[in-house]
């Protein structure tokens, strides 16, 4: 076989295999933009490799993707405890229409910004050995060889990891349409001022993330308890003057709003819910994280016009 005709045929094997590569590494690293990188990467350590010794094509990629996942959280580590406010994962857009390679792999939970918060409170080997394990159902055996440790071993990092997730991790709720429902309820009552309203839509244990990165004006800090939310986010919308608008979204397998100014994307709000209300909430607006979901919106040619309207736009009061 030439050398053509071997390239190509790497090439072809190696799509096949793309997408699991692509949501591995989205899991472990947060990020979309960084994870397009990795897998880039992985072809190009595949095209210089021997593939006739390659036995199994599958675990081999993975074992590519998942060590250098690990090396970027080593070095990203740094970066993220220098970060300006919280760091919150980077959201996609995973809606049938939308063709996203994660949205038919996993469940909706392993995609979702409250569990890849999370996720960033484990150490690397904890999260390649649990996103492996539980979410990708690889046998603590072929982990072990991935990652040059012990199946003894890696399954004792999974138990570590599962409880340390389990102790921080409330019981979400995920119908749709509850969640549909109470985005437009909470964006409602901020809109209106409405106190009585907006706290009745919270549990007590409400928290609400935010994610600016010294890029965009947001709360260094999350915040916690009812009053102490809807207080903020009634302030936020009374300072708001900039005109814009919000439409749905299924972002990271959950609904969710997205936010335009001047038809472009400005900042995602995301909400999860236990029995009593929501109980987090998540606004995403450094625009350097929006940059990926930017992109999959231009290449579907979704604007705010051809998006399902809330009906109104914060300007609106």
């Amino acid at each position: 076989m030439d050398v053509s005709m071997r390239k190509d045929s790497q090439a072809e094997a190696f799509e096949h295999y793309r997408v699991l590569l692509f949501s591995i590494a989205y899991r472990m690293t947060g990020s979309a933009s960084d994870a397009e990188d990795l897998v880039q990467e992985t072809y190009l350590r595949y095209q210089a490799s021997e593939s006739e010794e390659i036995v199994s094509l599958k675990a081999y990629l993975t074992t590519i993707i998942t060590r250098l996942a690990l090396d970027y959280l080593k070095s990203a580590r740094v970066t993220r405890e220098q970060y300006m406010g919280t760091w919150l994962p980077e959201p996609i857009l995973t809606s049938d229409d939308g063709e996203f390679p994660l949205s038919d792999l996993e469940q909706q939970e392993s995609l979702s910004l409250a569990l890849l918060r999370l996720l960033e409170t484990l150490s690397p080997p904890e999260r390649a050995v649990f996103l492996l394990h539980e979410v990708f159902d690889y046998p603590f055996s072929e982990i072990g060889m991935m990652l040059s440790k012990s199946t003894a071993n890696c399954r004792q990092i999974y138990h570590r990891a599962r409880q340390a997730l389990q102790e921080q991790r409330a019981r979400f709720e995920s119908e749709p349409q509850r969640l549909r429902q109470l985005l437009f309820s909470f964006i409602s009552a901020t809109q209106d001022g409405n106190m009585e309203a907006l706290t009745s839509l919270l549990v007590e244990s409400v928290v609400s993330w935010a994610d600016g990165g010294g890029k965009a004006r947001a709360n260094l800090k999350p915040l916690y308890g009812k009053l102490a939310v809807a207080r903020f986010w009634l302030s936020v919308a009374l300072k708001n003057e900039r005109p814009g608008i919000f439409t749905l979204a299924e972002i990271n397998g959950s609904p969710a709003l997205l936010f335009w100014e001047e038809g472009q994307l400005a900042g995602v709000l995301s909400l999860t819910l236990s029995a009593g209300g929501i109980q987090e909430i998540y606004a995403l607006v450094n625009p350097e994280k929006l940059a990926y979901l930017h992109r999959q919106l231009a290449e579907r040619g979704i604007t705010p016009e051809t998006s399902q309207p809330t009906g109104f736009s914060p300007d609106q009061r």
